[in-house]
């Protein structure tokens, strides 16, 4: 049992536990929404686009999450303004739009002299969370928790049918802008857990396990936060004993829970054939 409590011990162990605990809920319930819309590129776009507004900050000085999210939703409106006016389809401009910035980041880092690691802000530096870190994740997942929670049936329908969401009275524009804020400000929560390019994996696996797993939307909502809080809690746990990277073994347990889910569903539709 001893050996069972102690990676508990540690008090990076604590923290990196909290970080898991704080973030699994708000990227879990968000990954639904992003499924079910098709914005699975969206989030990689925004997740890689917030490399130069936080080289920027730092140059700045000001806190490196308000340039990161300042940079995330200047690539979504780029994004939406050059995909509404020309002939280029979104998935390709969000291809150029998030490849260019992240050009433009990893310039600007070696331009640059600074402590922060590469690999912290693109892998994610799990076992380095401090204090500042957690209260500064523990805020925005209250605040886009609430904000989901709140408007799910809304957003719900903007995500199946925007038309029927604009007919029903709904505002449309504000659903579309207050996603995409909430999703910049979901990757700045995660920057310290795993980081810029890994963040992508927190914010579409949990709901496209959901999606395999039931069929409606509000039990989707709370299979994705089970699973997600769970791969991250077990995968830090794991990594522990295994001495391998918490993040990417977070991750990975996540796309084999995704593989076990998929193969589930693909036997459960067989027999249905097969009886029918």
């Amino acid at each position: 049992m001893d050996q069972l409590l102690f990676p508990f011990i540690f008090p990076f162990m604590q923290n990196a536990f909290w970080i898991c605990a704080i973030v699994a809920v708000p990227t879990a319930l968000l990954s639904c929404f992003l499924v079910l819309k098709g914005w699975a590129l969206m989030g990689d776009a925004i997740s890689h686009a917030v490399l130069p507004g936080i080289v920027l900050a730092y140059i700045v000085g000001i806190p490196l999450i308000i340039g990161a999210f300042l940079a995330g939703m200047g690539c979504a409106v780029a994004t939406g303004y050059l995909s509404e006016n020309s002939r280029v389809k979104q998935d390709t401009v969000m291809g150029v739009v998030f490849s260019g910035m992240f050009g433009v980041g990893i310039l600007l880092y070696t331009s640059i002299e600074t402590n922060a690691h590469l690999d912290h802000i693109l892998f994610g530096n799990i076992l380095g969370v401090g204090a500042q870190d957690l209260w500064t994740a523990g805020i925005i997942a209250v605040l886009t928790t609430v904000a989901l929670v709140l408007k799910w049936k809304d957003l719900m329908l903007h995500a199946f049918d925007p038309a029927q969401a604009k007919a029903a009275g709904l505002n449309v524009q504000v659903l579309h802008y207050g996603l995409l804020t909430i999703l910049s400000l979901v990757i700045v929560a995660t920057l310290s857990a795993t980081g810029l390019i890994l963040a992508i994996g927190l914010l579409i696996a949990p709901g496209a396990i959901a999606f395999l797993l039931v069929r409606r939307f509000g039990a989707m909502l709370a299979v994705a936060s089970v699973v997600n809080l769970l791969a991250m809690l077990g995968g830090t746990y794991l990594s522990f004993f295994i001495d391998s990277a918490p993040a990417p073994t977070i991750i990975l347990i996540l796309t084999i829970v995704f593989i076990i889910a998929l193969v589930r569903r693909r036997v459960l539709d067989s027999r249905h054939q097969t009886q029918a």
